[in-house]
């Protein structure tokens, strides 16, 4: 089964409105997409049931919605590079920390949310742990009301650290039974092509050659290392200059 398919011209807009909405040409399998989904949920279940176990009777209230948002990211995109480890556990955790120092010195609300979240996205990039679910942690930590103000800086450890590392050995032990999609990129070992491989010097890039691909575009792309090897790996082998348009 393809776990990819191109979208046929008839079910596709018109090529300017989609590069300007930014939809995707190629779509997932139905199998890709009902593993996301079930895995998904189902880590928000145990990450729900678990706080209700070890905090009864406000278990819920120590899952942060960011979490969520993550849980996106961990099981529908689980190859790309926001979603890794890193970036999955430490851009939750220093923007709770940005966010709590915000609240608390920050005296207009409005204002510290604004600082929590934009500081957070510096840090994160600087960091080199950008997920975009940090953002909301951040904004909770100021805009979360009384009970987490209260905790303080312990919000960062008890929800924050805690949900977050929950959410990636989730994402291990759930995409672990998918070989195609295991989390993180790096236990993923796909299938090698069935083509012939062209020679090592037209197939093979060095990291030094990504990083500085990479940086001439000077955005921050989603895909991971891996990945980009692989796929101009396949580009190369496939010897067919429209593959990437089918």
């Amino acid at each position: 089964m393809s776990r990819a398919a191109a979208l046929s011209p008839a079910d596709m807009p018109a090529p300017a409105l989609r590069h300007w909405l930014g939809i995707e040409i190629v779509e997932v399998s139905p199998l890709e997409r009902a593993v996301a989904a079930l895995g998904g949920g189902l880590s928000i279940l145990i990450l729900v049931l678990t706080a209700s176990w070890v905090l009864p009777g406000e278990g819920a209230a120590c899952v942060i919605a960011s979490m969520g948002a993550s849980a996106v990211l961990l099981f529908g995109v689980p190859h790309g590079s926001l979603s890794q480890p890193w970036p999955a556990v430490a851009g939750h955790c220093i923007s709770a920390f940005i966010g709590v120092v915000c609240a608390r010195h920050v005296p207009q609300a409005h204002l510290a949310a604004a600082c929590a979240v934009g500081f957070s996205i510096a840090a994160m990039q600087q960091l080199r742990c950008i997920h975009p679910p940090g953002g909301a942690t951040a904004f909770t930590a100021v805009m979360g009301g009384q009970a987490v103000h209260e905790l303080g800086y312990r919000f960062v450890l008890i929800p924050v650290l805690a949900n977050a590392l929950l959410m990636v050995l989730l994402a291990v032990m759930i995409n672990f039974a998918f070989r195609w999609r295991r989390y993180p990129v790096i236990l993923s070992r796909p299938p090698a092509p069935q083509r012939p491989a062209l020679s090592d010097s037209s197939v093979k890039h060095s990291h030094a050659e990504v990083v500085a691909a990479l940086r001439s575009i000077d955005s921050f792309v989603d895909i991971s290392e891996e990945d980009l090897l692989r796929l101009a790996g396949l580009i190369n082998r496939s010897g067919d200059p429209d593959l990437g348009a089918r």
